[in-house]
């Protein structure tokens, strides 16, 4: 084996372990990079996306959509293509799924015999694997519907040159009933590990986790809540099977009989992958999809808090022993301010706090910065948003984010409702946005933003030339940062703002490949 092998399989194993999986190539031997010993960034060449079931009502509408952008020193072939993944278990109206087991995990009690018949009926399901969405060609988004409650899971993978920045959504409007109004998620890579602070058991809300295996063997997974005074206690939250290629819904009040109108759920995988994210639907006010936070930290960064929010709720858990003193401030589009009266916020190690903010951007653009004392104590977080009055409000979720170190994607954007919100907390920055062309037409635009340190700013991002359709958003990092970034989508529906936000987590889209004779040293020590 030789030294640029051996270099690009820890480059692509490194990379793996955080996405999931992916796949680089190497360098042409007669590139710059393999002349002067200096390490190659390279586009990824495989990668994968999981999209959770969009709804469970007959009166939803859910719009797909799939884009790469166009990636310089990408293969010139490729594919990229979501399909339908079978449901394992499809919960009703009472919260049991179609096998009658309560909590839609059934399959977690059930013996190898009922395994490999739940096996055998998934791959009979004719929808199961079925193409949904392709991808033809980088730099155009494409689009697909489905409506009511049959609309799938879906698993994807791309390769080639949709691999580098492959990015899918799923938007629903539920017209009535509970959860009604805009639900929109990202899809997401497979991992090992998620928190979702900002779940509930409480009896006004339906709370599901969605659990997707990409692959061709079963995973099993653990489910921890953690409620006020700390973990609650469970029935059948552990080694839940979820099948090969296949979506399971998890209710979680079923999982336990203590009501808490704030929890954090901690999805843990024995064996195998999954990709999670948590549907939070309420009989007032709404629902929305509550993406994983970012990893336990010292300093976490909530982006794009609407301005016109009337009501924001802070959900925070340290997975320690050791409790915290959150310092709270918010970047303003002035800088960052400390709120008044949430100067601090305590949050007892193990247990979940949650904390009233009020209409805490009082009609500016606003981001959450949250730091522990010398960054010493880990924590996870996520805001939940209502926008509108009385009877009319509509609920959304912002996690922490990650930053958007190179690139990110929004999509199934438009040319009204739409909002791109930046923040620069530690340091100014310049970004580049670029408005793909449209899934039914339109002409590429591209602007250059500058942000000021401190500052969250919602922007007046580039449309498309001749818009038909909806178009992407891609954001990329030139200089400075680190930059957070969200997307809100809104409309208005019989009085009523629907909306959803969804933060960008960095692409992943490309690698950085170590030097190859320096790897090999390592590999000798």
């Amino acid at each position: 084996m030789n030294r640029t092998t051996l270099s690009l399989i820890a480059g692509a194993t490194a990379l793996a372990a955080v996405t999931g999986f992916a796949a680089v190539s190497a360098p042409d031997p007669g590139s710059a990079e393999q002349r002067t010993g200096a390490a190659a960034t390279l586009p990824v060449e495989r990668t994968g996306l999981l999209c959770p079931r969009p709804s469970t009502s007959d009166l939803a509408e859910t719009t797909y959509t799939s884009f790469a952008p166009v990636t310089e020193g990408a293969d010139g072939k490729g594919t990229a293509v979501l399909r339908a993944a079978a449901q394992q278990s499809a919960p009703d109206d009472d919260g049991t799924s179609e096998d009658g087991k309560d909590g839609e995990n059934g399959a977690a009690d059930e013996k190898d015999d009922g395994d490999e018949k739940g096996e055998k009926d998934a791959a009979k399901d004719d929808k199961a694997g079925k193409p949904v969405l392709q991808l033809q060609e980088p730099g155009k988004p494409v689009t697909t519907e489905a409506d009511g409650a049959d609309a799938p899971a879906l698993v994807g993978t791309a390769d080639g040159r949709f691999a580098s920045g492959w990015t899918a959504q799923q938007t629903t409007e539920v017209a009535a009933g509970t959860g009604r109004g805009l639900q929109g998620v990202a899809c997401s890579a497979a991992d090992t590990q998620f928190w979702f602070p900002g779940a509930s058991t409480d009896g006004s809300r339906t709370d599901y986790i969605h659990l997707t295996n990409p692959d061709d063997s079963a995973a099993v997974v653990d489910i921890e809540l953690y409620g006020k005074d700390g973990e609650l206690e469970t029935t059948v939250g552990e080694g839940i099977t979820v099948k090969p290629r296949s979506a399971e819904p998890v209710l979680l009040s079923t999982l336990t009989a203590e009501k808490q109108t704030d929890v954090t759920v901690h999805v843990v995988v024995r064996s195998g992958r999954v990709g999670a994210a948590v549907q939070a639907l309420d009989d007032e006010t709404g629902g929305d999809w509550l993406p994983a936070s970012a990893d336990p930290s010292g300093r976490l960064v909530l982006p794009g808090i609407p301005k016109d929010a009337t009501a924001v709720r802070l959900v925070a858990f340290t997975p320690g022993d050791a409790d915290v003193d959150l310092k709270v401030r918010l970047a303003s589009p002035s800088g960052l301010i400390t709120p008044a009266g949430n100067e601090t916020l305590h949050v007892k190690g193990g247990m979940t706090a949650a904390f009233d903010l009020g209409d805490l951007t009082r009609g500016e653009a606003g981001s959450l910065v949250l730091t522990a004392p010398d960054g010493s104590v880990p924590v996870v977080a996520a805001v939940r948003v209502l926008r509108g009055e009385g009877g009319k409000q509509e609920s959304a979720f912002i996690p922490a984010a990650r930053p958007v170190e190179t690139r990110a994607t929004a999509l199934d954007n438009t040319a009204e409702g739409t909002t791109l919100s930046v923040t620069a907390p530690e340091g100014d920055a310049e970004i580049k946005v670029t408005a793909s062309a449209g899934t039914k037409g339109g002409t590429p635009q591209t602007k250059t933003y500058s942000i000021k340190s401190g500052t969250t700013q919602d922007i007046e991002a580039p449309v498309p030339a001749g818009l038909k359709g909806s178009y992407a958003l891609t954001v990329e990092t030139r200089a400075g940062g680190p930059v957070y970034a969200s997307r809100t989508l809104a409309s208005t529906e019989g009085g009523v703002p629907f909306f959803t936000v969804q933060p960008l987590p960095d692409d992943r889209g490309m690698v950085a490949v170590p030097d190859a004779s320096e790897n090999l040293s390592v590999l000798q020590r």
